[in-house]
């Protein structure tokens, strides 16, 4: 069963840090695009940074240089390093697994995204 269970949210001050985690299970991740994104109210989900086996990771503008996305194979985990956070990166964020075999590049939006978590709270405040 595939299953996508992420953690490490929780409120900090602006111009701190995060680690967020997510435990993946049921699949290989070598296999498929995995991604972090952002969720505010009020807003569609917007694709953090997405991150496919063997190929560069794709930032966001608002978030390239402050986030930085790695995984481990061995743990089955995948991670987001949010440093200098603001306000503006406060939101439930979402772990999400591409469809098969195809790159980061042609998964843009939520809608490309089949398997989710349940998501974690960031609040940043100022």
């Amino acid at each position: 069963q595939v299953q996508l269970v992420e953690s490490g949210g929780g409120s900090v001050q602006a111009g701190g840090s995060l680690r967020l985690s997510c435990d993946y299970s049921g699949f290989t991740y070598l296999y498929y695009c995995m991604a972090w994104f952002q969720h505010t109210p009020g807003k569609e989900r917007e694709r953090v940074v997405a991150l496919y086996s063997g190929s560069v990771p794709y930032y966001s503008a608002s978030k390239k240089g402050r986030f930085s996305v790695s995984q481990d194979s061995a743990m089955n985990m995948f991670y987001l390093q949010m440093d200098s956070l603001e306000s503006e990166d406060s939101g439930t964020y979402y772990c999400a697994r591409g469809n098969y075999g195809t790159s980061c590049s042609k998964q843009l939006s939520a809608n490309d995204f089949p398997t989710w978590g349940r998501g974690t709270r960031v609040t940043v405040s100022a």
